[in-house]
């Protein structure tokens, strides 16, 4: 593909820019239309980004829930493991942060005898 200047690029996004629905382009304002790329790059699909052991996060769930006891498994359960798992594989802060204060939580329940 070849390479287009910064003036042709500007000319293009405005284009698009001008083909969208007002809602959508009220929505692209609100972030801010500099910050804006309608020509970035696609993400990987889900079903094949890996973490850092690589492996993806259908691998991740799987060997998760088959160490669960069946008890506490439930739909909600369930949709929590894979909430979580996406999240922290995709480097969501949310659930970096959930991550942390999990980890800080179980923690202070050792030091102070409660586990």
């Amino acid at each position: 593909m070849t390479e287009i200047s910064t003036e042709e690029a500007k000319k293009r996004k405005k284009a698009v820019f001008d083909c969208m629905s007002p809602r959508r382009q009220k929505h692209i304002l609100k972030k801010g239309f500099d910050k804006w790329d309608p020509f970035q790059e696609p993400k990987d699909p889900i079903d094949i980004r890996k973490d850092k052991t690589k492996r993806t996060s259908q691998m991740l769930i799987r060997e998760f829930l088959q160490e669960t006891s069946q008890e506490k498994y439930s739909n909600a359960y369930g949709r929590g493991v894979v909430d979580i798992c996406i999240g922290i594989i995709n480097g969501d802060e949310r659930y970096i942060a959930m991550l942390e204060f999990s980890n800080w939580y179980t923690e202070l329940l050792k030091k102070e005898g409660y586990e």
